[in-house]
């Protein structure tokens, strides 16, 4: 069965065994066998792999995996490197740009960020090639949930980054009195375009919020 593995998995053991859950394993292995699907099975918890559970600080919230060949590597918004930028990205390197001054990144690959502490999760972690949004409402938004709703309620002085409508519905997940929130429209172009996300500053935010919480800032560079 799907397992989480290291220190993310005694806080949610006990999802692997409700009934969503194994619904959701057998769906994902049967779509896996089937078709074309993304990211990698190997790399379906990449996001936890990648940030350990006690060093996690910042959460930062997509809604599903690319679907273009070779692209997702589980982490949201995070591309393989030596890959064309999706728009999303692209719009978040130019605002970490214009917000601290950073050279616009060619590495589209964010696994640096995650082992800092930002756990790049999407709501759904998996979907099929080409079919945006194919594997959503099979279980995956259940499981992010309850990811959400643990690390509010066992962690404390965390940010989270909700960019777009399907992150911002999170925030009654989020015990705002002991978390900072910071919220925006979606990098993708339409909503950046329409002026609802450049400019939102996330990326210096965060870093003042975690020096005032005495933690170390997250070097995006």
């Amino acid at each position: 069965m799907l397992k989480l593995k290291g220190t993310w998995l005694p806080p949610l053991e006990s999802e692997f065994s409700k009934p969503y859950f194994e619904k959701l394993d057998i769906f994902v292995r049967v779509e896996y066998g089937l078709h074309t699907c993304y990211p990698p099975f190997d790399q379906l918890f990449n996001a936890f792999d990648a940030c350990a559970f006690e060093n996690t600080k910042v959460v930062i919230i997509g809604q599903d995996p690319y679907h273009g060949e070779g692209q997702a590597n589980g982490l949201s918004f995070s591309v393989n490197d030596n890959l064309a930028h999706p728009p999303s990205l692209k719009n978040i390197f130019k605002e970490l740009e214009s917000d601290i001054g950073l050279p616009y990144r060619s590495n589209g690959d964010l696994t640096a960020w995650a082992n800092q502490g930002v756990l790049l999760l999407n709501a759904t972690l998996s979907v099929r090639a080409k079919f945006a949004g194919s594997h959503q409402k099979q279980g995956w938004e259940e499981f992010t949930n309850a990811v959400i709703k643990m690390l509010s309620n066992q962690k404390s002085d965390l940010i989270f980054i909700l960019w777009g409508s399907v992150a911002k519905t999170k925030r009654n997940l989020i015990d705002t009195k002991k978390h900072t929130i910071l919220k925006s429209g979606h990098p993708s172009p339409m909503s950046a375009n329409r002026g609802h996300w450049f400019g939102n500053k996330h990326f210096s935010k965060t870093n003042a919020a975690l020096k005032l919480k005495g933690k170390s800032p997250i070097d995006w560079g």
